[in-house]
C-alpha cells in the first residue's frame, strides 16, 4: 500500500556546527579551570570556582540557543527590532550607571551578576541591518534603485550603538563591530566604490581620534606597545610579552593541562578571559592550539555555508554577519596573544570565561540553526525570497 509523504519534513540541525561549538565550550571550560585553579586571589580557596561558573554560563547559553532555534522564523523577524532597541537601552544604562573595569565603563551589575551589553549589541546590529535590507527589498520588489537609502539605513543602524560603545570607551568591541558591519555591507551587494570610501573614512576617523585625544592614554599606550613591545615591558607591553612567552613555552605538544609554568605562576594578566588562548598554547602546544583554531574555523565555515544556502535575504545577511563577527573577533583575540594585533580586550568566542560573551554567542548559534532549519525545509516559508534581491547601485 502506497504511503503519502508529508508536505513538510522537519530538517535536521547542522550537527557539524553544533559539535564544533560543543567542542569549543568544553575545551574553553578546561582552559578556564586551568587558568584559575592555582589562583587563590581569584577563587577564594575553591579551585573549581570559575569552572562551576563557566559551566553555568554554558548551560544558560544552551537554553538561549534552543529558544532561538525553536522560535518560528516569522517571530525572529518580528522580535528583531525589539532586540535592537533593548541593546541600545543597555548601552545607555552602562553610561548612566555602569561599572568601570580595566579602564572601560562597559558593565552593568544586576543582582550580583555582571552584564556587558556591548556583547549583545554585536548580534543586535547584525540582525538590525539584515532586517532593514530584507524589508526594503520586500517594499521595492520589482522596482530598481534604492541603494543609497539601503546603505544609509544600515550605517545609521550600526552607528547608534557604535557611538555609545565609543563613549565607554570599548575600542576592542568597536573594532569587531566595524569589521562586522563592513562584512554585512559587502554581502548585501553595496557598490565596491562605497565600500572603499567607507574603509578610507574609517581609517581617517581612527587617525583623527588618536590625533584629537579621544582615546584614553592606556589605549594609546597599548598601540605603542604593539608597534614596539620593548618600549614599556613592565607597563603597556607587559601583557604582550608575557603572552608570547607563555605560547612559546608550549612547543609542539605543550607542557600538559594544569602544568603550564607561566599559567601556574599567574604571570599573564586576564588569562581566563582575554588571554585564554595563551593557556592553550602553553599547556596543549601547537597541536592543541591548532585544534582550537580549527574548531573556530569550522564554526565560521558553517555560518558562511548557511548564508550561501538560504534564499531568505534576512537569513543570508544575518548568517554572513555572524560569520564576520566570529571571524574577526577570533583573529583579534588570537592575534593579540601572538603579538600580531594590539591588545584591545575582546574575548575568544565560546572559549573565554564570561557570561555576556557566551550568551551572545549562543544566541547567534541559535539564529544560525534557525536559518538552517528554514532553508532546508521542503516547503518554503512565505518569507523565503524567490530571488536574491540585494542592494544595487
Amino acid at each position: 500500500m502506497a504511503t503519502t509523504r508529508p508536505a513538510f519534513r522537519a530538517p535536521g540541525l547542522d550537527w557539524v556546527l553544533m559539535l564544533a561549538v560543543l567542542g569549543l565550550v568544553t575545551l574553553g571550560s578546561l582552559l578556564v579551570w586551568s587558568a584559575t585553579t592555582h589562583r587563590e586571589d581569584l577563587t577564594g580557596g575553591d579551585p573549581t570556582a570559575y569552572l562551576k561558573k563557566q559551566i553555568v554560563n554554558v548551560l544558560i547559553g544552551l537554553v538561549l540557543m534552543v529558544v532561538v532555534l525553536a522560535t518560528d522564523h516569522r517571530w525572529v523577524r518580528i522580535v528583531a527590532p525589539l532586540v535592537y532597541v533593548a541593546s541600545l537601552a543597555g548601552l545607555a544604562l552602562v553610561l548612566a550607571m555602569g561599572s568601570t573595569i580595566n579602564g572601560s565603563r562597559s558593565w552593568l551589575e544586576l543582582g550580583g551578576m555582571s552584564i556587558q551589553p556591548s556583547e549583545f549589541a554585536k548580534l543586535a546590529v547584525v540582525i538590525g541591518m539584515a532586517l532593514w535590507v530584507a524589508e526594503r527589498a520586500d517594499v521595492r520588489r520589482g522596482r530598481p534603485g534604492g541603494a543609497h537609502a539601503d546603505v544609509t539605513g544600515m550605517l545609521l543602524i550600526a552607528g547608534l550603538p557604535a557611538a555609545l560603545i565609543m563613549l565607554q570607551p570599548d575600542l576592542g568591541t568597536m573594532l569587531v563591530l566595524s569589521a562586522t558591519v563592513f562584512g554585512v555591507l559587502a554581502v548585501s551587494g553595496a557598490p565596491r566604490r562605497w565600500l572603499a570610501l567607507l574603509a578610507a573614512g574609517g581609517v581617517t576617523a581612527a587617525a583623527a581620534a588618536v590625533a584629537g585625544g579621544f582615546l584614553k592614554q592606556y589605549q594609546v599606550d597599548r598601540f605603542l606597545a604593539f608597534t614596539d613591545p620593548d618600549l614599556d615591558p613592565r607597563g603597556a607591553g607587559y601583557n604582550v610579552e608575557q603572552a608570547r612567552i607563555a605560547v612559546g613555552n608550549g612547543g609542539l605538544f605543550g607542557q600538559g593541562l594544569f602544568d603550564g609554568s607561566q599559567t601556574r605562576a599567574g604571570f599573564v594578566p586576564e588569562q581566563h578571559t582575554d588571554f585564554v588562548f595563551t593557556v592553550a598554547g602553553e599547556e596543549l602546544g601547537l597541536l592543541g592550539a591548532g585544534v582550537l583554531i580549527a574548531l573556530l574555523g569550522v564554526v565560521i565555515w558553517r555560518a558562511l555555508r548557511i548564508s550561501a544556502q538560504t534564499d531568505d535575504l534576512f537569513g543570508r545577511l544575518a548568517a554572513a554577519g555572524i560569520a564576520c563577527w566570529f571571524g574577526f573577533q577570533a583573529f583579534q583575540n588570537v592575534g593579540m596573544c601572538l603579538g600580531i594585533m594590539p591588545v584591545t580586550g575582546v574575548p575568544l568566542p565560546f572559549v573565554s570565561y564570561g557570561g555576556s560573551s557566551m550568551f551572545a554567542g549562543m544566541l547567534a548559534i541559535g539564529l544560525l540553526q534557525n536559518i538552517h532549519l528554514r532553508s532546508t525545509a521542503t516547503v518554503p516559508s512565505r518569507y523565503t525570497m524567490p530571488e536574491r534581491v540585494l542592494v544595487r547601485g
